[in-house]
């Protein structure tokens, strides 16, 4: 026979902390009752007793003096106000999980919303979330959902809110929402199964699947223990439910070769190993694993401890984990990260094992302050020396700036960059960096003044460097990039594509006729270019942007033709008459005698630059692709011969 312990059994988050709140009280010697068992299994209550933490029923039973233990489950208002009423102090231990569920149906019942129960009313935990609202509604699973919704319809038109039992099943929980959003106009959905709930039932549906007998061993009240119960049967046809070692069946053990074993939430260590003995005095590995389990379950804790746990929890203001000890553990939000651009949600999920710092231990109340951020700085200047021994690029958000450059945070680690090592340029402000991404080398460590000096400029020209040596690896006459303008001049634009940079021509930027390269480009602007020549010895790059696929000429020609009429812009003035654009890339001549229709000395008489005029098409000379234009053609009495045009228009 060969056992298979189900990683998850035993103790949950939740009850490991009531038991060890519990505990700490009768440490402290002071006088202390439970509300009702604190978890659902007669053993631990008993040990509890022993040890002097008694048991009432109700708050009116408590001592003058005594405080009460709030038990995992919870309490409703009522209870916590009568027991306020009273003057009784108050250790609450119940679940954080569980709180959570209060607050969701006290804020949804504020709003107006009508608060569905997913669960066993009869379960203390639901009815501990019932006395958190006037009206609630318990449902124990989609039969009565739908029956609730058939018996009055319009219950399907008012806002509804739905929460579950921490240890319901997944099945329950998805079926209700489905049937919901399917018949409901107006649901909001709250899932609150456990996360340990829903690992512990996976884990223990695939366990069983595998073997041929399966023990479930937990408190027969125990709702999440009688749900891996039922899982358990879905998949193996022996289960045996037993609340410790003296009821296991062994004869029902004697012909199966793997036998599983899974335990509730409320089962502490030392049954599950009573078990296990009573199955087997062989199965050393089983002992040695619980052996183990029960020395983690008193290991102390120091301020300093590199300590490993598993997120059980997450909240607006901090993560709540499980160390496996007797401490409670409460990463605040603000020691997760340095990161100010991080989100929680992005950085830890319920479920996902964490290494953390020890900042405080509070044995009193069994409560520790955890840190990851300050447990990456520890593991941060390891990696930041190395990075300089080994000139690492390393990834950093901008945190910080000043006249003198700004503050990097690397792994936890503040880094100094200067703002000659920024990569800015001269005129551009730090703040423009402030809660960016940049990477980084480290050029000066000195851990003992806490001092660390970085460049992200170094990187640039290293990664600039390395685009460069692509680009002339690659580059060949027309090829295209998308590039960057870099600077202006009167002659032309430099264009960055990648490392490198190329010049695109005035004449290249437009097929119009323009004074300067601003009136098409400026700095920054992405553009489409290609490469009309490549100088690999000179490292000189000829770049064009005008598209010649579609010849201005032919455009002009398929437009036009002579005694049309155009719009066009005057772009030059000239001694002996003015050069005007009829389309970009095709200019025509308005003689000086075509101006107007009387004697002009010079064209700036009438024209100017940029103005806008009628003209008409008098002449196109095909062969020297020249055009000849005439404002005076349409002026009164234009007919008239005009003087020679004969010019260089060069």
């Amino acid at each position: 026979m060969r056992l298979e312990l189900a990683r998850s059994a035993g103790f949950c988050y939740g009850v490991r902390r009531a038991v060890q709140m519990a505990e700490m009280a009768a440490e402290e010697g002071r006088p202390c009752v439970m509300l009702g068992p604190i978890i659902h299994n007669r053993d631990v209550i008993a040990y509890l007793e022993s040890i002097g933490v008694g048991l009432v029923d109700t708050p009116e039973e408590v001592p003058p003096g005594t405080a009460v233990l709030i038990r995992s489950h919870g309490e409703g208002r009522p209870v916590h106000e009568a027991l306020a009423r009273l003057g009784r102090p108050v250790i609450d231990a119940t679940c954080p999980n569980v709180s959570r569920i209060h607050q969701i149906v006290s804020r949804a019942e504020e709003g107006g919303r009508q608060v569905l129960i997913i669960g066993t009313r009869t379960h203390p935990e639901v009815a501990a979330i019932a006395g958190w609202c006037r009206r609630p509604v318990v449902l124990e699973g989609v039969a009565e959902l739908s029956n609730w919704l058939e018996t009055a319809p319009e219950r399907r038109d008012i806002p509804l809110t739905m929460v579950s039992q921490t240890t319901s099943t997944r099945f329950i929980w998805d079926s209700c929402v489905e049937k919901a959003k399917k018949e409901c106009t107006n649901p909001e959905f709250f899932d609150t199964i456990c996360g340990a709930t829903s690992k512990r039932q996976e884990e223990a549906h695939q366990l069983a699947a595998q073997c041929d007998t399966m023990v479930v061993i937990g408190d027969g009240k125990s709702s999440n223990t009688k749900h891996l119960a039922e899982i358990c049967r879905e998949v193996c046809s022996d289960v045996q439910l037993i609340e410790r070692a003296s009821d296991l069946d062994l004869s029902r053990l004697a012909q199966a070769e793997v036998v599983g074993i899974t335990a509730g939430a409320s089962t502490p260590a030392w049954i599950i190993k009573e078990v296990c003995d009573k199955m087997s005095d062989e199965i050393m590995e089983i002992e040695e694993s619980f052996a183990d389990m029960l020395e983690n379950s008193i290991k102390t804790l120091n301020t300093g401890d590199k300590v490993t746990g598993t997120v059980v929890a997450i909240t607006p203001t901090e993560i709540q984990v499980d160390l496996g000890t007797k401490h409670a553990g409460y990463i605040p939000v603000s020691e997760l990260t340095d990161d100010p651009t991080a989100k929680v949600e992005e950085l830890v999920k319920v479920g996902d094992e964490i290494e953390t710092f020890v900042v405080r231990v509070n044995d009193q109340e069994g409560v520790v302050t955890l840190s990851k951020k300050r447990l990456d700085v520890v593991k941060g200047w390891e990696e930041i020396e190395a990075a300089r021994e080994n000139e690492t690029v390393l990834d950093g958000v901008v945190t910080e700036d000043n006249k003198g450059g700004v503050v990097v945070s690397v792994k936890g680690i503040r880094v100094f960059v200067p703002a000659s090592q920024t990569g800015l340029p001269r005129e551009t402000p730090m703040s423009a960096l402030l809660k960016q991404k940049v990477r980084l080398v480290v050029t000066e460590v000195n851990r003992a003044r806490r001092r660390v000096v970085g460049s992200i400029s170094r990187v640039m020209r290293a990664e600039r460097a390395a685009a460069a040596e692509k680009v002339w690896a690659e580059i060949e006459d027309g090829k295209r990039y998308t590039g960057t303008v870099k600077s202006l001049t009167s002659y032309g634009a430099f264009v960055d594509i990648g490392g490198v940079d190329g010049m695109v021509h005035i004449s290249e930027l437009s097929w119009s006729r323009i004074k300067h390269p601003s009136e098409v480009v400026k700095v920054g602007d992405t553009v489409e270019v290609y490469v009309i020549s490549a100088d690999k010895e000179k490292k000189k790059i000829s770049l064009g942007m005008k598209d010649h696929s579609q010849d201005p000429w032919t455009v002009f020609t398929s437009t036009y033709e002579v005694g049309d009429v155009a719009n066009v812009r005057v772009v030059k003035l000239m001694t002996f008459g003015a050069f005007a654009e009829v389309v970009p890339g095709v200019d025509g001549l308005i003689h000086i005698s075509q101006i107007a229709d009387h004697r002009i000395d010079k064209p700036g008489d009438v024209l100017s630059e940029g103005q806008m005029v009628d003209v008409k098409i008098i002449d196109i000379d095909y062969d020297n692709k020249k055009v000849s234009l005439s404002i005076r053609a349409l002026l009164e009495g234009g007919d008239e011969p005009a003087e020679s045009e004969d010019v260089n228009e060069e």
